[in-house]
């Protein structure tokens, strides 16, 4: 995040006058539960890579109000003095807890909650849902697309199809924790170290009085990493034809190699298979054979199918916008609210939409795998203070079909939730982004199952409801009528 920008007010206009409201009414003490969750996966998948943590983090240290900011408010002339003097020495005190960066999550599960005074609570609400929910939607597409890819190296070439200056940068930073191997946005990797790539556009081979020449100059220039553009003017009667020229009359000589031959245009497939056939009669059967061109898991497949010839690929605008399904439907609720005693008051949200009805009560995150594999068998959610004893069978309630009586057997329970901020100060130390992006897949590797990781039809991971929480939820809802 640019240290030289403040954005604090990066808000939606309702939480300044509900903030100023609470303020008014002497509430600003209060303290309450929110909790962050989503409630379906992309793409319709198995899953979601949680990423954006660190951006939240940054921002919630950061958070304050300028005098600039103030002026602002005071123009509206909706606000009472007493809070825009509030917000002059704002800074946020509450506790946030969060499932680790990079973790594998599924829906309707808290991933972030914060605990905090009913202002800080609310003014941290959109930035919170803008970097996960953005980090979180392009983390997941960008896995897709690796695990399509196989062994095949993906680069992301997205950030001048990406909406704007931020969803280029921090959507490059999701891909890399998705898996992507290189970007070709420079800043990323100046902000990030994630290996910024890159060799000619169109306009470099355009340039020169003929193609031969263009390939000619590069070579000499870049020797050590020689990929040249090869769909300018003619793929088999042109550009594989002048790359091989150029690998034997510039670069061998030298004792160089030519790194690779890009694909831009027409039936990549088709192409491949050519190329390669070409370049292997030449003796370069180590020249790899990139392609770009909106590109997606879904292509990749079908090229998987075909047996197309490719080593790499440079994915753009359906990665850094996830094309498919661009939009993460992370919210934020409020679950609890303080009581006189210092307890908890469960609070719950009832709609006609039976998928928003939520979850009550400050809550635990627990995941619960086999031990005998390792794998996740389902998520369970419990009220806070509940423990989950996996030294014997565990009584849990299928929210779905609460009727059957449901045993965790011969399992081992974790809590995923750690604590980011106690009481307005940061207590985590973030991982690197190296570690995220492998944290990612030491889960897809060990824990979560093949079965889960489908383009089709996954299979649906479970999450569960402890019998306390299910009948707190059962109970409100009567209260509530329904």
């Amino acid at each position: 995040m640019n240290q030289e920008r403040n954005l604090t007010m990066l808000m939606d206009f309702y939480e300044l006058t509900m903030a100023n409201g609470y303020f008014v009414k002497g509430l600003k003490e209060k303290k309450v539960v929110f909790d962050m969750f989503y409630r379906k996966n992309p793409d319709k998948g198995g899953f979601v890579v949680f990423a954006g943590l660190e951006q939240l983090i940054e921002y919630i240290n950061q958070m304050h109000f300028t005098e600039g900011d103030i002026d602002y408010l005071r123009s509206r002339k909706m606000f009472d003095e007493g809070f825009l003097e509030y917000l002059r020495d704002f800074k946020f005190r509450g506790t946030v807890e969060s499932v680790k960066e990079g973790t594998i999550v599924y829906p309707d599960t808290p991933l972030i909650t914060v605990t905090a005074p009913i202002i800080d609570a609310q003014l941290v609400e959109t930035m919170l849902l803008l970097v996960i929910n953005h980090q979180s939607l392009i983390a997941t597409k960008a896995n897709r697309i690796v695990r399509a890819a196989g062994d095949a190296v993906v680069m992301e070439f997205g950030a001048r199809r990406a909406q704007g200056a931020d969803a280029a940068i921090y959507g490059s930073r999701a891909c890399y924790i998705g898996g992507a191997d290189a970007t070709a946005t420079t800043l990323t990797d100046q902000m990030f170290g994630v290996k910024a790539v890159g060799t000619m556009a169109h306009s470099w081979v355009m340039f020169f009085e003929n193609e031969y020449e263009a390939f000619k100059a590069y070579a000499e220039i870049y020797p050590d990493e020689c990929t040249l553009l090869i769909d300018t003017y003619n793929v088999m009667e042109s550009g594989v034809v002048n790359a091989i020229r150029v690998a034997k009359e510039v670069l061998e000589p030298i004792g160089k190699r030519l790194k690779g031959v890009r694909l831009d245009s027409g039936d990549l497939v088709y192409l491949s298979k050519k190329v390669r056939k070409k370049l292997d009669n030449a003796g370069l059967r180590d020249c790899k054979i990139i392609v770009s061109n909106s590109i997606d898991e879904y292509l990749i497949n079908s090229f998987h199918r075909q047996g197309a010839k490719i080593d790499s690929y440079g994915v753009g605008e359906r990665m850094i916008t996830s094309k498919s399904d661009p939009v993460f439907g992370g919210v934020y609720k409020l679950s609890a609210i303080e009581g006189a005693d210092g307890d908890y008051i469960p609070k719950i949200k009832v709609s006609e939409n039976v998928e928003k009805i939520t979850n009550p009560g400050k809550k635990i995150l627990w995941r619960i795998y086999d031990k005998k594999d390792g794998y996740g068998i389902a998520d369970l959610i419990t009220l806070d203070g509940e423990e989950v004893d996996d030294s014997k069978p565990y009584f849990f309630v299928d929210p779905v079909k609460p009727w059957k009586n449901r045993y965790f057997e011969n399992f081992r329970a974790k809590k995923l939730q750690v604590t980011i901020f106690k009481d307005g100060k940061q207590v985590y130390e973030s991982p690197t982004l190296e570690e995220i992006r492998n944290y990612v897949k030491e889960q897809l590797r060990d824990e979560v199952w093949d079965e889960e990781q489908r383009y089709e039809n996954p299979h649906i991971h479970y999450v569960d409801l402890s019998k306390s929480l299910y009948e707190l939820r059962e109970e409100l809802l009567r209260k509530a009528g329904h």
